[in-house]
């Protein structure tokens, strides 16, 4: 099992009737699956999502956005931050129990997220006595809570030696089977059939045992990760020189790259080059890019010494005229 979370994600209490029960929820599970990054395939640098339109392509200001409600196709209604706000269920810090009833009603279709439950100070005794008194009568406790101002339907079930409040999907969230190929009154089975089924259900009987199954595919995808950084083949990002800067490509024109591309694709003699090392190709573009940096300065300083001369060659007449 994944290690146990002692983080508190919720604190508030159990309450029905008078009951008012201190408690803290706890993720009751752990995510295992792997992660991707989008990368730069040159540079190793990370590739985040931009806010673009979708129509024009063109890159949004936050301010240029708001939230839409379509109800009907294409059709929208825009709603402000502060409708939003005002539209937020109020936080009373309680898991209320609205109904006790037997866990078999609930359709595992409904579940969505467990959070164990655990006692707050001075909650240990109220809490062992909804736990006992749950286990002994069968029953769980439909609840609402609100948790990071989103209300939810909640199942309080007991569960080994605590409490889990299992968050439940909502009624209009589960499909139901209209139009399926559910099996109907006319799919007759014999004795016979059955018993032969359960004799098959007998042979792999067995306890539930979580250890001994696992996720081949993500363990398969870290092997090979392992096995690609253990031969050397891990990636680093490319980090500019101290003291030198990567302008974004709007910025620098590299001369020798469109020539190129124009002479292949007029046909030239470029064709015939062969294609440059990714890792030359970074060092020319950084190079063009340093000369054409150093090109104004190279300019500034040949104008500097023009002017010089010519004050020197001035004050130098001025010399010979006073002389004469």
């Amino acid at each position: 099992m994944a290690p146990s979370s002692t983080r508190t994600l919720w604190k508030g209490a159990i309450s029905f009737g008078l009951v008012h029960i201190p408690v803290s929820l706890h993720s009751a599970t752990a995510e295992h699956r792997m992660k991707f990054k989008l990368l730069d395939k040159d540079t190793m640098n990370p590739v985040g999502n931009r806010q673009v339109n979708k129509s024009s392509g063109e890159a949004m200001a936050k301010d240029d956005i708001v939230k839409g409600f379509e109800y009907e196709k294409d059709q929208y209604v825009t709603v402000s931050p502060d409708e939003i706000k005002a539209a937020l269920p109020k936080s009373t810090q309680t898991i209320d129990i609205e109904a006790f009833v037997d866990g078999s009603q609930i359709s595992t279709v409904y579940y969505n997220k467990p959070y164990y439950v655990a006692p707050a100070a001075k909650g240990q005794k109220p809490y062992k006595l909804l736990l006992e008194t749950m286990k002994r009568t069968g029953k769980v406790g439909i609840a609402r809570v609100v948790i990071s101002t989103r209300q939810h339907l909640a199942a309080l079930i007991p569960a080994g030696d605590g409490l889990v409040l299992e968050l439940l999907r909502w009624h209009d969230e589960v499909r139901d089977t209209a139009g399926l190929s559910m099996p109907d009154k006319d799919t007759k089975i014999t004795d016979k059939e059955i018993r032969m089924a359960q004799q098959l259900v007998g042979e792999l009987e067995g306890d539930f045992e979580p250890q001994a199954f696992h996720d081949d595919f993500r363990e398969k995808l870290q092997q090979l990760v392992d096995a690609k950084v253990k031969a050397g083949q891990g990636e680093h990002i490319v980090k500019p020189l101290e003291g030198e800067e990567i302008q974004g490509s709007a910025d620098i024109v590299d001369l020798t790259e469109l020539l190129r591309r124009s002479l292949r694709k007029g046909g030239g003699a470029a064709n015939d080059e062969p294609e440059e090392a990714p890792a030359r190709k970074t060092a020319s573009r950084r190079k063009a890019a340093n000369d054409e940096e150093a090109q104004p300065r190279k300019a500034a300083a040949r104008k500097g010494g023009a002017r010089a001369a010519t004050s020197t060659a001035v004050k130098s007449r001025s010399t010979r005229k006073k002389a004469a």
